[in-house]
């Protein structure tokens, strides 16, 4: 989508500081960190939300997921503990209508969202 931060990002057409990559997926550091590690991992292919996610996209999601995973291995707060957040809509608090998950961790969370 062409005015879409994330999918910029996606096409290096927009810096970021990339901690992860492949064909499916992009992971880059949060510019606004709300936790001593705060990645977003993102879809390459543009979906808007969590609610425009299809029948077909298991694999992808089960993909991110696992992303987050390697990532809260890589930055070493899998043992201590991570959290992995998506907001969905105004009210759930999205602004960047790309769906993206949040790994956040490297300090105690508290709070629903860290």
């Amino acid at each position: 989508m062409s005015d879409c931060i994330f999918c910029k990002i996606a096409e290096k057409k927009m810096p970021a500081k990339i901690v992860y990559e492949d064909g499916q997926a992009l992971a880059f550091e949060d510019v606004n960190p709300q936790a001593p590690v705060h990645i977003l991992v993102i879809s390459k292919r543009h979906i808007p939300t969590i609610l425009d996610i299809g029948d077909g996209d298991a694999a992808l999601m089960g993909h991110l997921l696992g992303v987050c995973k390697k990532i809260a291995m890589d930055k070493g707060i899998a043992e201590s503990g991570f959290r992995v957040v998506s907001n969905c809509n105004p009210e759930g608090g999205q602004v960047v209508y790309h769906l993206h998950l949040h790994v956040l961790g490297g300090r105690k969370l508290h709070g629903p969202l860290g």
